[in-house]
């Protein structure tokens, strides 16, 4: 009998609720909040205030959004999803099994892992869709798996991506995207990325030396801050720009998506906004390269929040480049990102 040399992927994004509903949305917050690398405060508390105060608060706000975002076939980040793991594993073939898993609600994670655990795959590659590297996305869905892992007699060879944020292909599928807009129609181009508590960048630091304590920390990769958030988000803006020649003074880095009262990472997206709209901007260009995929933080946050907003201020049009989503160039790249892995 010949052995499985079958490879198993696991694309792994953070979750969507089950449907656009106050009750959906509560289940997903609940479980989404409670992760203790999402929100690293005292358990007790965290519980607390997530069971307590937050889920019942935003559960109905959010569910409104949702409903704006959700089309006829469904969460578009659940619909590109497995879209993504249908084209992935079409390109790669029948030596890989591709599955598609949330780390909040369905799929589960367990559910996909079980999958290749029974096809008995040789090995298993862990490639969550976060091009960035941060303890409450990447280090949680790792975090996740070797957790769900232990629970397996036989636990195969685990390869788990850390981050992709300058691998050529995934610059060249972001610069694909903006193909698709007249960037010198535009006064300005803003790159805005999920936000995190600063606390969480320090916290990464390991030499406790770096993080927010030399001039311009994140502005360029260094072994200090190699697996830094912000400075990967900088370093996908700069190969983004200089891939469009972009000048300097043609872009801006900002970060959105705030949730809490303590200092989160800075320039805010809705400060940016201000700033461009008094330099005399009208019509901006957004670009979200922290998400793979179309979700409420840019279909709704940018595309209709931050629109509106801007346009309250005397702008005249703000307009969001649309995610990779399961675009021929993003399937180029998870693909030779997933094979370069399996070397």
């Amino acid at each position: 009998m010949s052995l499985n040399h079958q490879k198993g992927v696991l694309l792994i994004n953070l979750g969507t609720p089950d449907a656009p509903t106050r009750s959906a949305v509560h289940r997903y917050l609940n479980q989404f909040l409670t992760d203790g690398r999402v929100i690293d405060i005292n358990p007790i508390a965290r519980n607390i205030l997530v069971r307590g105060i937050i889920a019942p608060l935003r559960s109905g706000k959010s569910a409104a959004a949702y409903k704006i975002l959700w089309t006829k076939e469904g969460s578009p980040l659940k619909v590109f999803g497995f879209s993504l793991r249908d084209k992935v594993q079409e390109s790669l073939g029948n030596d890989y099994m591709v599955e598609l898993a949330m780390r909040y609600q369905k799929p589960s994670i367990e559910d996909a892992l079980n999958k290749l655990m029974k096809a008995a795959v040789s090995e298993i590659i862990v490639l969550p869709l976060f091009p960035h590297y941060a303890s409450a996305t990447t280090g949680s869905v790792h975090e996740e798996v070797m957790r769900l892992l232990t629970k397996q007699q036989v636990i195969p060879k685990i390869t788990f991506i850390n981050s992709y944020y300058d691998h050529p292909k995934l610059i060249e599928a972001f610069v694909d995207r903006a193909k698709n807009h007249d960037i010198e129609a535009y006064d300005h181009v803003l790159f805005s990325f999920h936000g995190l508590p600063k606390r969480h960048l320090v916290k990464a630091d390991s030499s406790r030396a770096h993080c927010m304590k030399k001039e311009n920390c994140c502005n360029s990769i260094c072994d200090d801050n190699k697996y830094c958030y912000s400075a990967q988000c900088y370093a996908t803006t700069h190969a983004i720009a200089e891939a469009l020649n972009l000048d300097k003074e043609k872009y801006s880095i900002c970060f959105q998506s705030r949730l809490g009262r303590d200092p989160w990472l800075e320039p805010y997206t809705s400060d940016m906004l201000k700033k461009r709209r008094a330099a005399g901007d009208k019509k901006i260009l957004v670009f979200c390269p922290a998400f793979v995929a179309d979700c409420l933080e840019t279909t709704v946050e940018i595309s209709h929040e931050y629109a509106e907003e801007f346009e309250k201020m005397g702008g005249e049009h703000l307009e969001l480049v649309e995610g990779l989503n399961d675009s021929p160039k993003w399937v180029e790249a998870a693909c030779q990102i997933i094979v370069e892995n399996c070397q």
